[in-house]
C-alpha cells in the first residue's frame, strides 16, 4: 500500500508540473531576470561611481566632496536596481515603496543619531570647513583622511586612525589650522627685575629680524606684557608660513634663550624663601628641671 501512495504522490506531482509548466517557466524566467539585474545594478553602481568620481577628480574637486558625492550615487543606483528587481519577480512596487516610506520612517525614529550623522555629512560636503589633508582640531587633532556618509577619519600626529561622527563634529568648534597659508607665532618671555628693558626689547627684535623665515611685511611686535610677581614678561609676535610655524617657534625660543644667555640676562624661577626663627623661650628650661653641664648658655 506504501508504495503505491508513493507512486500515487509522484504521478500526482508529475501531473501538477505538466499543467503548470507555463507558470513555472515564468517564474523561472523571472527569477533569473531579478538575480541578472541585481547583478548587472552592481556593476553599474560600482562603474558609475568610480566614474563619477574619478571625473570630479581631474576637475581638481575636493576629494571629500568627490567621495561623498560618488557614493550617494552607488547607493541611489543600487535602491533603484533592487526595486526593479522586485518588480521582475511580480512585487508590486507602489506597494513595496509605501512598505519601505513606513519602515524608514521606524527606522528613522530608532537612529535618529545616524541620521543626525548623515545630515552632518552633507553640511560638512557642503560648506567644506575643511577638506582633506588639513590639519584640524574638532576635539581631537589630527589630518583629516576622508569625510563619509557618517564619520569623518582623520590620522593623528602619532599615526593613530580616528573615525569621528559627524553629528559631534558640525555640534562642536572646528579649529583648522591648514586652511589660511600664513599663521602667528606669540612667546611670552619673563626676564629679571634687575635687566634693562630697552636692552630686552632690542635683543628680542634682533632674534626675530636674523630669522629669514620671518615676514617682516605682516610685522613683529616686541613689547613689554606685563609686570609679574617675579618676572619682567616680554610678548613677541611674528608671521611666518603656516609650514614653516613650527619651526619658527622651535628655532626662535632656541636662539632667545642663547641671546639673553649671553648678554647675562636672567630668567627668573618660582622659588621660596625660609625663615627660621630662634625662640629662646621655647629652650629656656622649665622650673625645678636641671640644666645638663655641656649645654651652651
Amino acid at each position: 500500500m506504501e508504495d503505491l501512495n508513493v507512486v500515487n504522490d509522484i504521478n500526482n506531482a508529475g501531473s501538477w508540473l505538466v499543467r503548470n509548466q507555463e507558470l513555472l517557466l515564468s517564474y523561472a524566467v523571472n527569477i533569473i531576470a531579478a538575480i541578472a539585474i541585481i547583478i548587472v545594478g552592481m556593476i553599474v553602481a560600482r562603474i558609475i561611481s568610480n566614474t563619477l568620481n574619478k571625473l570630479m577628480t581631474s576637475r581638481h574637486i575636493d576629494v571629500t566632496v568627490a567621495d561623498f558625492l560618488s557614493a550617494l550615487v552607488r547607493y541611489g543606483v543600487i535602491a533603484f536596481t533592487l526595486i526593479a528587481a522586485l518588480g521582475r519577480v511580480g512585487v508590486q512596487t507602489a506597494s513595496v515603496i509605501a512598505v519601505l516610506g513606513a519602515a524608514g520612517l521606524a527606522v528613522g525614529l530608532a537612529l535618529q543619531g545616524s541620521l543626525a550623522n548623515l545630515a552632518a555629512g552633507v553640511l560638512l560636503v557642503t560648506f567644506r570647513p575643511f577638506r582633506a589633508g588639513d590639519f584640524i582640531d574638532i576635539g581631537v587633532t589630527g589630518t583629516v583622511l576622508s569625510v563619509q556618509i557618517f564619520s569623518t577619519t582623520l590620522k593623528s600626529a602619532d599615526g593613530k586612525i580616528v573615525v569621528v561622527p559627524n553629528g559631534k563634529i558640525i555640534a562642536g568648534n572646528i579649529v583648522n589650522f591648514s586652511r589660511e597659508p600664513l599663521r602667528r607665532n606669540e612667546f611670552i618671555v619673563g626676564v629679571a627685575y634687575d635687566a634693562d628693558v630697552d636692552q630686552v626689547i632690542k635683543l628680542l627684535r634682533e632674534v626675530v629680524d636674523a630669522d629669514t623665515r620671518v615676514l617682516q611685511n605682516m610685522g613683529v611686535q616686541v613689547g613689554l606684557n606685563e609686570l609679574a610677581a617675579s618676572s619682567m614678561n616680554f610678548v613677541v609676535r611674528c608671521w611666518s608660513q603656516s609650514g614653516d610655524l613650527q619651526d619658527v617657534y622651535w628655532d626662535l625660543l632656541k636662539n632667545i634663550k642663547r641671546a639673553l644667555d649671553a648678554n647675562g640676562i636672567g630668567i627668573p624661577y618660582p622659588q621660596m624663601d625660609v625663615h627660621l626663627h630662634h625662640d629662646k623661650a621655647a629652650q629656656a628650661p622649665q622650673s625645678g628641671q636641671k640644666v645638663p653641664e655641656n649645654a651652651q648658655p
